[in-house]
């Protein structure tokens, strides 16, 4: 398994998008139009697990993430790791990778968003704070933190 850091220039890019377009979790067609649209600054990036040339997972490292008016940056977001290749640590891997890169530029900590509980924690993540979520208020969306 690697895990390879993308820019839109890469050869991988818009074959990730198609594999994220495709993918069983809603968010994944919506990564997949950013990705599409080049909508990323020039330090924000995708990561990709690989194995054998098969996508594995995906996330990407952004200034901001899908909550509005929030004053933490930056995040990761659009963890997904597929069915196939569950129960590997892919997701860790992934966040390690960013967490590195991250760190390159000087980021002390990295933020995250999620309804998940328990999955994040055991890769470090601390919870800081709780906003309802801009698509469902009746919903809860966690915000994490993780010092790189």
């Amino acid at each position: 398994m690697t895990i390879q850091t993308l820019t839109n220039d890469d050869a991988l890019w818009l074959p990730l998008a198609d594999f994220a377009d495709a993918c069983s979790w809603p968010a994944g067609p919506v990564m997949a139009k950013q990705m599409r649209a080049n909508a990323f600054l020039e330090w924000e990036r995708v990561f990709a697990a690989v194995e054998d040339g098969r996508f594995a997972g995906f996330c990407n490292f952004t200034a901001h993430d899908c909550l509005p008016d929030e004053p933490y940056t930056p995040y990761i977001g659009y963890v997904f790791v597929d069915e196939a290749f569950r129960g590997q640590r892919i997701s860790e891997q992934m966040i390690q990778a960013v967490l590195a890169y991250a760190k390159t530029l000087g980021h002390d900590k990295v933020y995250l968003v999620s309804d998940h509980v328990g999955l994040y924690e055991k890769y470090g993540f601390v919870k800081i704070d709780e906003v309802p979520a801009p698509w469902d208020a009746a919903r809860m969306e966690s915000i994490f933190v993780h010092a790189t």
